[in-house]
């Protein structure tokens, strides 16, 4: 507030994640943002955080809905219909791990520290993508899920042997490659069953691992193959960001769409976009506390 100079009363209203995600560091920041909103006398707007990704392109480009959105983050990775603001519908899905958590695992794996993506990119910028000829799980099937399990499990096997840095970098080159492959492959599929009912047909990739060159060109041939534009916010805007969240709790006020929980909201550990899809077609289990995706 100070290094903006403004004052509470220079504000429209508060937002704060309050989930999905892990339940502590939810608590603590929608604790906050409610204890801010009272002191100041201003509407509290619980956001999702998964929400504030799928509207993150809009911070710094002109992006209409509807879009077709590739979210992939580091526990989420699933393609979705946004037709408009907290209209959401989940298109499809990976059925165990997230890319931003495969990329978290194989740099451990590889002993390159945390947060994985960006050093698993780092070197394989080095490295020889078909080095090592990893699966590409689902690749052929029909449908829009998607499987990164058994691709960990061939780069595990792959690790125990690397005893150099250039077969580390070989490794992650080609894990690389093969999430690419995916990942394009399945966008152009997407893309294929997407219509705006406009002219423009819009693909947008967010969250955090939309920040890796390889795979922002990758997804830039497949909607440039499909026909569509590819728009992805800027690269500060793709890891989890407040700005995010203050231009989806924005959007909500300014929609006159302002929840009604406000500060009687709770932090949620799990929390879909598209809740009618994940309550009656899960694609992990439903568990106690709700569908995950």
């Amino acid at each position: 507030m100070n290094a903006a100079g403004l004052s509470y009363g220079d504000l429209d209203g508060v937002a704060a994640t309050a989930g999905p995600g892990l339940i502590g560091g939810v608590l603590v920041g929608l604790m906050t943002g409610k204890a801010i909103a009272q002191a100041a006398g201003k509407p509290f707007i619980p956001v999702n955080h998964l929400e504030g990704h799928a509207l993150s392109p809009r911070l710094g480009t002109d992006c209409p809905f509807p879009y077709l959105l590739l979210l992939v983050s580091g526990g989420h990775c699933q393609f979705l219909e946004v037709r408009g603001l907290g209209d959401y519908r989940r298109l499809g899905s990976t059925i165990d791990d997230a890319v931003g958590e495969a990329f978290d695992k194989v740099a451990k794996l590889l002993g390159l520290g945390f947060p994985g993506g960006p050093a698993v990119e780092r070197l394989a910028a080095s490295g020889d993508p078909k080095a090592h000829d990893f699966p590409r799980p689902l690749l052929n099937r029909p449908g829009l899920e998607m499987s990164f399990a058994g691709l960990k499990t061939a780069v595990a096997r792959a690790a125990e042997r690397a005893n150099s840095e250039r077969e580390k970098a070989d490794i992650c080159a080609s894990f690389q490659a093969a999430i690419c492959d995916v990942l394009s492959e399945r966008s152009r599929r997407a893309l294929a069953g997407f219509d705006t009912g406009t002219d423009e047909k819009r693909f947008v990739v967010a969250g955090g691992v939309a920040s890796n060159k390889a795979i922002r060109a990758a997804l830039e041939a497949a909607a440039n193959a499909s026909g569509a534009r590819l728009i992805a916010p800027p690269l500060r805007h793709c890891t989890d960001n407040a700005a995010m969240i203050a231009l989806a709790g924005a959007e909500h006020l300014a929609s006159g769409r302002e929840t009604a929980e406000g500060l009687a909201s709770g932090a949620r550990p799990r929390w879909p976009l598209d809740e009618a899809s994940a309550k009656a077609d899960p694609v992990f289990g439903a568990g106690r506390r709700g569908a995950k995706a």
